[in-house]
């Protein structure tokens, strides 16, 4: 028989940690008598961060005694409290590898039902006093799981735990988690996951990312693209940087010049996916700090050289050099396309949606669908000042009028008198979220949108308002991407920088942050990658930190780490887990 030994709740606090501060409800203590339960939490319980905790699929947190009896031998501690783990129910019985996902409960007069394991993050480890206790509890079969209320009621503990009905294809908790975080996972694993109606949302997305990736790949599937997107790119075609010749340079319009490569050998280029970039590393100093930039490929995929199309920035270093000094005939250091921001296979409608030079990836996306004489339904959406400033116009025109279901609108925002309407632009506006109404765009479509930040966030507002699913929505960041971590109240964003004090002379790798434009000796006294992007204030991503949700995951275009601890489960081909690994050799991240 299953007891329910304590009921615990806590309310979110402040909490000091690596300076910062933490907004969280780890911190639980257990209560005496009854204890209403509602639907989305425990009376006097809280979520400090509901994006990744609480809700209603996670209302009720609960961890057992025998696990922590377990770690109380694991980890040799005997200061455990009840609450501990941050559960809200300490029970007796119910072990991870005997509950099933969608097992139906009742504790005193409310119902509950099992929805999915926990869901690790750093806060665990913070509670615990343990800061790998996230990848523990995944690595040893015990992350405890969450319930949904069926029905509202009171609890109280010493009540006894009754099963009421079982859940379908009886997945355990522990299988469900390790299905999800760890390496072995299969085609039956998934499908069978997926027939269960109680699994969360969340889970049931993430196990449909990683099927999907299994039918794409034949059953050799690379990378947790249910943790990541990260992973959903194809390994590099080559390891770090090689020399490609520059075999064309033209303008495209004001501002805007576009580069053709080829290999040295006359052999034609891996393909890359219509969407990818490359990123170069230039030396306009001889034996100066290497500039490292991407710049998105905007040519034909499957041609047999690639093309890169660049802004010139007014104090751009190496937009300046390439422009300025770069001619056809010199080599160029490229390391192999890489990118997420691809063209999915589909028969959904596409919208190509950009501003200035955020033309260059959707364009080799158009290039691609006019190749294919595709049926889809094609909307190009454009927005520049004028038609002096317009890429591509005469490009586009040609790839839209081989496509059988082609449409375009070109907004200018200052048009010039000799700019014809109905021919050059077809409105005399910024594009708006109205001018997005008004088109009629199909809801159904996949959505692709490139241009400067602010420009992203408000059309891809404009397109959820109009009703397409944010899941249908891509966009691409050229420069740094926005950083993500839970839980940490913000700071003054300072642009990144070397760090203010450094642990020691000692010469390591030089760790190169390419979309940050910052190079650096590493120093073994950083700690991990991600510490070192920290002390430089490079945007970064992260949850459980220590090898587990993947949220880190990012691209190596140039050398190798080492891990300590090992991830749980490997990243894709060509990245690395920033969170737990450190650099063996010279390195550029795409960070």
């Amino acid at each position: 028989m299953a007891t329910l030994i304590a009921v615990n709740v806590g309310l979110p606090k402040d909490v000091a940690w690596r300076g910062r501060t933490t907004h969280t409800g780890v911190w639980k203590q257990p209560v005496t008598g009854p204890r209403m339960v509602r639907r989305l939490n425990v009376e006097g319980d809280g979520q400090g961060d509901l994006a990744g905790h609480g809700g209603e699929q996670r209302a009720v947190l609960v961890y057992q005694l025998d696990s922590y009896r377990y770690w109380q031998q694991q980890l040799g501690r005997d200061d455990f409290v009840l609450g501990q783990f941050g559960e809200n129910f300490t029970v007796d019985g119910l072990s991870d590898d005997e509950v099933c996902i969608g097992d139906r409960y009742r504790i005193g007069s409310a119902v509950f039902e099992v929805t999915q394991p926990r869901v690790t993050c750093y806060r665990v480890g913070l509670r615990m006093g343990e800061p790998q206790m996230a990848a523990l509890l995944v690595s040893h079969g015990r992350p405890g799981f969450y319930l949904r209320v069926i029905d509202e009621g009171l609890v109280e503990a010493g009540e006894e735990i009754v099963r009421i009905s079982s859940g379908p294809e009886k997945m355990t908790v522990a299988e469900m988690d390790a299905l999800l975080y760890r390496p072995g996972r299969s085609r039956p694993q998934l499908e069978r996951a997926l027939r269960i109606p109680a699994l969360s949302p969340g889970w049931q997305t993430s196990l449909r990312a990683l099927l999907d990736s299994e039918i794409r790949a034949g059953g050799a599937a690379a990378g947790n693209v249910g943790l990541t997107a990260a992973a959903g790119s194809p390994p590099p075609a080559w390891p770090g940087f090689r020399p490609l010749r520059v075999t064309r340079i033209g303008a495209e319009s004001a501002g805007i010049f576009s580069l053709s490569l080829a290999s040295t050998d006359g052999r034609p280029l891996p393909p890359g996916l219509a969407g990818q970039f490359l990123t170069l590393r230039l030396r306009p100093e001889a034996g100066g700090a290497p500039l490292i930039r991407s710049y998105s490929l905007s040519g034909r995929p499957g041609a047999a050289e690639y093309r890169i199309s660049v802004k010139q920035e007014p104090h751009g270093a190496a937009s300046t050099h390439l422009h300025q000094h770069v001619k056809v005939g010199d080599l160029l250091e490229v390391a192999a396309p890489r990118g997420t921001f691809v063209l999915a296979d589909g028969d959904a409608p596409v919208v190509l949606l950009s501003a200035g030079v955020g033309a260059t990836p959707v364009l080799a996306m158009l290039h691609a669908l006019a190749d294919a004489r595709s049926p889809r339904e094609v909307w190009w959406l454009h927005g520049a000042r004028d038609g002096d400033s317009h890429p591509f116009a005469e490009e586009v025109r040609g790839l839209l009028a081989r496509l059988p279901a082609g449409r375009s609108h070109i907004a200018f925002s200052s048009p010039r008198s000799d700019d014809r309407p109905g021919v050059d632009y077809t409105a005399a506006e910024r594009l708006s979220a109205q001018q997005i109404h008004d088109l009629g765009l199909p809801r159904d479509a996949d959505a692709y949108i490139c241009g400067p930040a602010a420009f992203m966030q408000d059309m891809t507002s404009a397109l959820q308002a109009h009703g397409l699913a944010s899941t249908r929505i891509h966009t691409e960041t050229f420069g740094a991407v926005s950083a993500i971590t839970p839980g940490v109240l913000p700071t003054p964003v300072r642009p990144p920088h070397l760090p203010a004090h450094p642990p020691g002379e000692e010469p390591g790798p030089t760790v190169s942050f390419a979309r940050s434009g910052l190079s650096l000796p590493w120093h073994p006294g950083y700690g991990t990658l991600l510490e070192l992007a920290e002390a430089c204030d490079v945007p970064s991503r992260w949850s459980c930190r220590t090898g587990v949700c993947h949220t880190c995951e990012t691209t190596v275009l140039s050398g190798r780490v080492d891990y300590a601890p090992e991830p749980v489960d490997a990243p894709a081909e060509g990245n690395a887990l920033v969170c737990c690994s450190r650099p063996s050799t010279d390195l550029v991240l795409d960070m």
